[in-house]
């Protein structure tokens, strides 16, 4: 169950950090009625951090978490 629940969290974070990733080739930044219709606009900050927050949190906790299991693995005798 555990195997499961870190595969889905790496597709879902994955999904997430790609997107963060793209948003920015995907807006015309000088345009803005190309993403005032988007979810957290009209404001470009808005929608900047509605579309790459989630993905910044993401790699975020992906890496919070890989740096735990390792810890855990290592085990107080090997620090």
């Amino acid at each position: 169950m555990k195997r499961v629940l870190w595969t889905l969290a790496f597709v879902v974070g994955g999904f997430f950090i790609v997107r963060a990733l793209m948003e920015p080739f995907v807006i015309d930044f000088s345009d803005p009625s190309s993403y005032e219709a988007d979810w957290g606009g009209p404001s470009l900050a808005g929608v900047l951090l509605v579309h790459m927050g989630p993905g910044v949190l993401a790699a975020a906790l992906l890496v919070w978490m890989v740096r735990r299991a390792g810890r855990r693995e290592a085990g107080p005798a090997d620090e």
